[in-house]
């Protein structure tokens, strides 16, 4: 993992060189070109140095896939009310345009999004009572949880007690979307843990009926229908996991 963040920091310092070249050249080729053809307004300095790189053409593809998994869940299902706990912004944004979004989070945000309304609440402590909530997501959020990244309590078994949280609060008959980093199991402090795909199923969420598993692998391609035990032995692929209570 060392090895690989400083071959990103090498990536990022060549492009940025490369950037400063063909940045400069450009500045001197538009700016006569701007003051020939007498164009209105302000010059002003904003400089982009990465872009023309065709390696800055890139894409998360966990949170692409995943967030797009558990839309399509959503829009299938129309709950009368969602709670989401900690995603991205990105899925609160498409989720609020097809139910009733409630998201919980320890920093509020302020969204102008219609069906929208947030929560100030920690993944530890849902501001819920227990068996209420028909719906629920927590997409890549629960790996980070006690690594203090983001302002929470250091605690080892931070991702262990927000699944007990999440199977909490979690109405029996009700559904459960939950992503997060797979494979052999490591701690990669301060940014994330990754965890074995089988453990979540019979250990985190013992007592929830697995309902569906799509994957995405190390090679970055989506699984839409995955077998966990293929991906026990990945460094880094995403899990998606479909839960549901069982009645009582």
């Amino acid at each position: 993992m060392i090895q690989k963040i400083f071959k990103k920091i090498w990536q990022r310092l060549k492009a940025l060189i490369g950037g400063l070249f063909w940045y400069a050249g450009d500045l001197l080729k538009y700016r006569k070109l701007w003051q020939q053809a007498g164009v209105a307004g302000k010059f002003k300095y904003f400089p982009q140095f990465f872009d023309k790189d065709p390696a800055s053409h890139t894409f998360d593809k966990h949170y692409v896939y995943m967030d797009r998994w558990a839309f399509k869940h959503l829009l299938a299902v129309r709950p009368k009310e969602h709670v989401d706990v900690g995603s991205s912004i990105r899925f609160l944004s498409m989720a609020s345009c097809a139910v009733k979004l409630k998201f919980v989070d320890i920093r509020p945000v302020k969204l102008d999004f219609d069906n929208f309304e947030c929560v100030e609440g920690s993944i530890l402590n849902l501001p819920f009572r227990d068996n209420s909530v028909n719906s629920l997501s927590c997409l890549h959020v629960a790996e980070h949880i006690g690594l203090g990244r983001y302002g929470d309590p250091l605690d080892a078994h931070g991702t262990e007690k927000a699944c007990l949280e999440l199977k909490r609060v979690l109405a029996p008959g009700g559904k459960l979307y939950f992503a997060l980093p797979i494979g052999k199991t490591a701690t990669y402090f301060n940014a994330h843990r990754v965890h074995s795909p089988t453990a979540i199923i019979s250990e985190y969420f013992s007592g929830l009926k697995l309902l569906g598993f799509a994957a995405i692998g190390d090679d970055g391609h989506f699984a839409v229908s995955a077998n966990p035990q293929d991906y026990e032995r990945a460094n880094y692929a995403c899990g998606c996991f479909e839960f549901t209570k069982p009645d009582r």
